[in-house]
């Protein structure tokens, strides 16, 4: 297939590129920056700029793969106007050249904050969209439109709703293991927010990469949780990652922010009755990203004797 994934240089991007182009799919990247896998083409640019949705997707495309967004809660808040210019305008657009050239399916990347605050009830494709913030709200919008294109004009609409992802290659991320994982290797104090016991669902990168490939093999309309399905809590994950990495990390407690939920907790039993089916557990993902952490960064914090996963020096 011709398949179109924009946002395919970031985290989640590479490591589908390369698994979309490793089973002969001919995969074309819409993104700002170059990606890494030469087995893919590679359109650079902004599709917030005119005729830049136009240059990127041509007649022909089988699939396209909407990653790119702005992903940050935080700056969200601080700029919603941006936000809902990145997150819902360009995929109006997206899906406006979708219908007009006949691509078949599109597939977005969406998430569990576009159902807000459940307390510590479960999270399911049937949970009312309540979102918290303007980050949450875009994405809402964004799958109601893919909602109303599929069925209005008979396109493969298929959303995954992921939960926290990790994995190798996530050094440029600014998300809880990400930061974990520079403290311990800078020895600079991590934040906690609020008491820690925050309940998360961390899924590894290898487990969403699948669940897209499983989109591609059996396309549907609506919503689908993508998770691990099992929480823990902030101070769970940051115990796990002291044990795996074999140093301590200075963490600073800070107050609750807003637009937090105090737990993650979902069902992924649809997910499951498609087919896909998380394989990898945290710890054993943390080792991995350890191990990449070290062998990207390439030093030893000037405290001590750091050792990677595999017990060796890097």
């Amino acid at each position: 297939m011709h398949i179109v994934v924009t946002g395919g240089a970031g985290f989640i991007g590479r490591a589908l590129v390369r698994r979309l182009a490793g089973h002969g799919h001919r995969v074309m990247v819409v993104d700002q920056v170059p990606g890494d896998c030469l087995d893919a083409l590679y359109w650079i640019g902004d599709l917030r700029d005119p005729g830049a949705i136009e240059n990127a997707i041509q007649p022909g495309t089988d699939v396209v793969i909407h990653l790119a967004a702005a992903t940050s809660v935080l700056g969200s808040l601080n700029c919603p106007w941006e936000v809902y210019r990145q997150n819902v305008e360009t995929t109006a657009a997206l899906l406006e050249r979708v219908r007009i050239i006949g691509v078949r399916q599109f597939i977005f990347a969406s998430t569990n904050a576009v159902v807000g605050d459940v307390s510590t009830r479960i999270i399911g494709e049937g949970t009312r969209l309540r979102p918290l913030t303007p980050y949450g709200a875009t994405k809402a919008s964004a799958e109601m439109l893919v909602a109303g294109y599929a069925y209005a004009y008979g396109i493969a609409g298929t959303v995954l709703r992921l939960t926290n992802v990790y994995g190798p290659g996530m050094q440029g991320k600014d998300t809880l293991i990400a930061r974990l994982m520079r403290s311990a290797l800078t020895q600079r104090s991590i934040s906690i927010y609020g008491n820690g016991q925050q309940e998360r669902d961390y899924v590894y990168i290898d487990d969403v990469v699948s669940a897209f490939a499983l989109a591609l093999d059996r396309p549907w309309n609506g919503p689908v949780v993508v998770g691990s399905g099992t929480s823990v809590s902030v101070n769970r994950v940051y115990e796990l990652t002291t044990e795996v990495c074999r140093v301590p990390i200075p963490v600073q407690r800070m107050a609750s922010r807003p637009g937090e939920m105090p737990a993650v907790r979902v069902d992924i039993s649809r997910a499951r009755a498609i087919g896909y089916t998380p394989t990898v557990g945290l710890r054993d993902g943390l080792k991995a990203v350890w191990d990449d952490f070290l062998h990207t960064d390439g030093f030893v914090p000037e405290h001590g004797n750091v050792q990677g996963a595999s017990g060796k020096r890097p």
